[in-house]
């Protein structure tokens, strides 16, 4: 697993005198490259709106574009930058992406939109074999009250066999972390059999936030008509609190999964 270089950090902003943080809002979201189900239409400024309604503090977004030639010279509306940029906007003062699957026309990958200063991050190539290209966004955070908080943004592969891999990778990585620091885990794990929950069970304190909470993962996929239960927030040193799936409109005609929102108390 290498960093990956590419992609800019909003330098921290100065914490001082800020109150300390025990809890944080969390979305998840697979933006589907700003495009409606099968690709009908592009409705990232939309998908920005509903995004900033819920004031969330952390954003974990998956199949997120850092550029396409093409798609930019197509649509009018298309933003001058990077899709995670213009969802930040003035709203989330630090971002991070992580570049993971490149083409002729562009790129595209996870990202983390943040409140509170990233203080560092890397992107880790979990690519097994073949064309398809995946990779863990880690991201260090500076929130007041905390030596450092964790977020690692996850899109996993379509393949089982190379799932399992990946979510090895996924438990080596939480080992190598501080033991008592808060780690908050969340994307689009691909995990339709419930395999991967069954391996990431095995991890030492670590928790599903919607199965804590309901006795079951949540239902996603796809959005309109929710069957498999891809999408998922896992917490370590932390507790999940009111977990939703955000299953009406607008967010029903936003992309072809829905979001979960978690509130996490440290």
């Amino acid at each position: 697993m290498n960093p990956d270089p590419a992609g800019t950090r909003v330098p921290p902003t100065d914490m001082a005198d800020v109150r300390d943080v025990h809890r944080l809002r969390v979305l998840t979201v697979n933006t589907h490259k700003g495009f409606t189900a099968l690709n009908r239409r592009f409705i990232l400024p939309e998908l920005r709106e509903a995004v900033r309604s819920t004031g969330a503090d952390l954003v974990f977004l998956q199949e997120v574009l850092g550029g396409h030639d093409r798609h930019a010279a197509r649509f009018s509306d298309w933003p001058e930058t990077s899709h995670y940029e213009f969802l930040a906007d003035s709203m989330w003062s630090d971002f991070a992406y992580g570049r993971n699957a490149v083409y002729p026309e562009g790129h595209h990958g996870n990202a983390l939109l943040s409140k509170y200063p990233i203080l560092h991050y890397r992107n880790l190539d979990v690519s097994i074999t073949g064309p398809e290209r995946r990779g863990l966004l880690h991201c260090v955070l500076q929130v007041p009250g905390h030596d450092e908080v964790h977020a690692i943004c996850v899109h996993l592969s379509l393949l089982e066999s190379h799932r399992q891999l990946q979510l090895d990778l996924l438990c080596a990585l939480l080992d190598s972390l501080p033991e008592h620091a808060p780690v908050v885990i969340a994307g689009d794990f691909n995990d339709w059999q419930l395999q991967g929950n069954k391996r990431l069970a095995r991890c030492e304190y670590l928790h599903e936030a919607f199965e804590r909470s309901h006795g079951k993962l949540a239902k996603t996929y796809p959005a309109r008509f929710p069957l498999l239960r891809l999408d998922r927030v896992y917490l370590r040193n932390a507790t999940s609190h009111d977990p939703k799936i955000l299953g009406t409109r607008p967010w029903t005609h936003l992309s072809d999964h829905l979001p979960l929102a978690v509130e996490v108390h440290m």
